[in-house]
């Protein structure tokens, strides 16, 4: 009798994992989480943190028409994988969470001439840093077609003269 209500209690703890508790699988609470993809130029070299941690800097490109230096997070380096292609590069980070990015700005000239230039940080939730990291599969690429097209109208098209090397050996 008491192993019937131990089983009936423990069965009635684990309701809410599902099948889980029945099919004696273990269970795994269901994550939202932010897969983040760009390419392999904005990530910079491995270094160590204070703490000995090892961290590597990642970039984030301004949008068009913004000069300022861009803006960057440091990530785990084992959070960031290689995509199939070799090309880029992704990671995937909670949904819910954020990441602190930071920026260096230009805070005036010291009394020798050179630039003074301090860090400024900001918190930034993950499903905003995707679009900023993402932000180049928006941009317009028609105007690049365009100028190529009125480049190639403008120009008048001549066959390049040929040298030849019989004649220049004779």
């Amino acid at each position: 009798m008491r192993n019937e209500r131990y089983e009936q209690d423990n069965y009635q703890g684990n309701a809410d994992t599902g099948n889980a508790a029945a099919t004696g699988e273990a269970f795994v609470p269901e994550r939202n989480e932010v897969t983040i993809k760009f390419g392999k130029g904005l990530v910079g070299e491995p270094f160590t943190s204070k703490n000995g941690h090892e961290l590597v800097e990642v970039s984030i490109p301004n949008a068009e028409g913004d000069s300022r230096p861009w803006e960057t997070f440091v990530i785990s380096p084992k959070r960031i994988h290689d995509n199939q292609f070799g090309k880029g590069v992704w990671m995937k980070l909670d949904a819910e969470g954020t990441t602190k990015v930071s920026r260096s700005v230009k805070r005036g000239i010291d009394e020798s001439g050179k630039n003074v230039w301090e860090r400024t940080t900001r918190e930034v939730s993950n499903k905003e840093l995707k679009s900023m990291l993402e932000a180049y599969k928006e941009k317009n690429r028609d105007s690049v077609l365009n100028d190529l097209s009125t480049k190639k109208s403008d120009s008048p098209v001549k066959a390049p003269e040929r040298s030849s090397t019989r004649d220049a050996v004779r």
